[in-house]
């Protein structure tokens, strides 16, 4: 099915984008799995290319594109290379966590902030997740005490992205203890203030080249100029950006989807059973076509939210509907794609079982399917 909503200037973009990964990236990515992480260098590489922070301001950097199509045929072609784990790094940076640092910084941050962001000096995370309280993130136990002109941070946070390579972390905090959502508000923490330091780089399933850590803060003096935006206003900022965040997270899905099967494809035609390809069998067609319709669906769902998204009229529960359902298909056709491989769907040597490793997080990040499901039921008035 062609897809419609691509101009000119995106075909190029992507174009630039894939030669990129394949120069950069691709002969890299199994060094950098083994080593937890990717290098520095790589955001500002990126920069070089226009892949960071592309809709910033002129004024500090940016091209000032306000188009998150340019954001989608990145997370795309990281996925059909099958290198996700090597580019979520920078689409956090583009995705999650740039809208924060273009709604809610005052002139003199933006000024402070953005122009390192745009060229990759300085790398963002989104510091939410404590360790015990999964998604209820106003149990949050970090917290930041106004002592005059700074607040004193003390807690923890567990599982953030960029976590080792990051020099900004927009960070949730309690400056009001006794409340709950009221009181969260979001300040940003620097890399070398006292007190701040980082715990192991997390060991995980999947994803291996994309750095997630443990953060600590033991009586961290940060200065009153790092609050974003108004003291007590943090879940609601959080709740702004979400619908991006999910999208962006979709889109993946969807992009690893359609490289699962290609890549079967590819595989089911050569592989011979009983004397004929694998792929002959009635049930490794009636499989295959199961699947092409299933991402079919989900690519025009998907596109559709990107222009409501470009348009301002993404709603919480269309995104949720979105992340949850091309999440949980994804999860669908890669474990349907490793059953078709055989015993070689189990080898770390074909891309498959990679992303079968990568991919199940889909599922939790970013909002569980669970947490998804239970925003679209209430907005059913049920």
């Amino acid at each position: 099915m062609d897809r419609e909503i691509f101009e000119p200037e995106h075909d190029d973009f992507r174009e630039s984008v894939r030669r990129f990964i394949a120069d950069e990236i691709a002969p890299n990515f199994e060094k950098w799995e083994e080593e937890g992480k990717v290098p520095r260098e790589l955001f500002a590489k990126a920069a070089e290319k226009n892949m960071l922070a592309m809709n910033a301001p002129e004024e500090y950097g940016g091209l000032g594109i306000e188009d998150f199509r340019f954001n989608q045929v990145i997370v795309e072609e990281g996925s059909y290379a099958g290198v996700i784990g090597s580019v979520l790094g920078i689409t956090l940076h583009n995705d999650i966590c740039l809208p924060y640092f273009l709604e809610y910084c005052n002139e003199e941050q933006r000024e402070r902030w953005l122009p390192g962001i745009v060229d990759g000096s300085l790398i963002t995370a989104l510091g939410m997740t404590e360790p015990g309280i999964g998604s209820d993130l106003a149990s949050m136990s970090t917290k930041a005490i106004k002592d005059g002109d700074h607040y004193v941070v003390d807690g923890s946070k567990t599982f953030i992205t960029n976590g080792i390579n990051a020099d900004l972390i927009i960070t949730a905090v309690k400056t009001d203890p006794k409340e709950r959502h009221k009181g969260m508000s979001l300040m940003i923490l620097e890399r070398g203030m006292e007190g701040f330091e980082r715990g192991r780089n997390l060991d995980k399933v999947g994803m291996h080249s994309q750095d997630t850590a443990e953060l600590f803060f033991n009586e961290v003096h940060v200065p009153e100029s790092n609050l974003l935006g108004n003291e007590g206003e943090g879940f609601k900022y959080m709740v702004f950006n979400l619908a991006q965040e999910r999208l962006s997270i979709a889109i993946a899905a969807v992009a690893s989807a359609q490289a699962a099967l290609d890549w079967t494809l590819e595989y089911v035609k050569e592989r011979n059973a009983f004397g004929k390809p694998v792929g002959s069998f009635q049930n490794s067609r009636f499989k295959l076509a199961e699947m092409k319709t299933e991402i079919d669906i989900a690519t025009v769902y998907q596109d559709r939210c990107t222009m409501a998204l470009n348009a301002g009229k993404l709603s919480a529960e269309d995104a949720a509907a979105c992340k949850w359902w091309t999440t949980e298909m994804c999860g669908r056709v890669i474990d349907t794609c490793v059953q078709l491989h055989g015993g070689y769907g189990y080898m770390l040597e074909y891309p498959i079982a990679r992303a079968w490793q990568d991919n199940r997080v889909t599922r939790i990040y970013g909002g569980t399917t669970e947490i998804m499901k239970e925003i679209v039921g209430r907005s059913l008035g049920v």
